[in-house]
């Protein structure tokens, strides 16, 4: 699988869906991982930290996005969808509720998304949250 891990857009966001250590362990299991060059500025790692991890540093956000699975921090917005598509597993805070447009673009375009505030484990903890 690719595994893409696009830099933050959001005002005031500074962290990273994907910590080098993360790259680490998806590389070692055989996953392709790229990772948008300044990615994890805001939370400390610098591109050579992901490189060592094994990740593929790209230029912009489309190359990441064109992954299989992308990683994100918080929920995509609107300048994001154009990257939306059918194949798209997208893993991050999504906030659904209270995100009609989010909401209403992923079922058009059947986008699959997994939101970090909905896992659960057996006993009920939301151990993302």
């Amino acid at each position: 699988m690719i595994i893409g891990c696009p830099r933050e857009i959001k005002k005031q966001e500074y962290r990273v869906g994907l910590t080098p250590h993360c790259v680490s362990a998806y590389s070692r299991r055989g996953h392709k991982v790229l990772v948008q060059k300044g990615a994890g500025e805001g939370s400390g790692f610098e591109d050579p930290e992901y490189a060592e991890a094994g990740a593929r540093l790209v230029d912009t956000a489309g190359e990441a996005w064109a992954a299989d699975m992308v990683v994100k921090v918080k929920e995509p917005l609107q300048e994001e969808y154009q990257f939306f598509r059918r194949d798209l597993i997208l893993y991050t805070y999504l906030h659904l509720a209270a995100a009609e447009e989010l909401t209403r673009e992923m079922l058009e375009t059947k986008v699959k998304g997994i939101a970090y505030e909905t896992i659960q484990t057996d006993d009920g903890h939301l151990p993302c949250l």
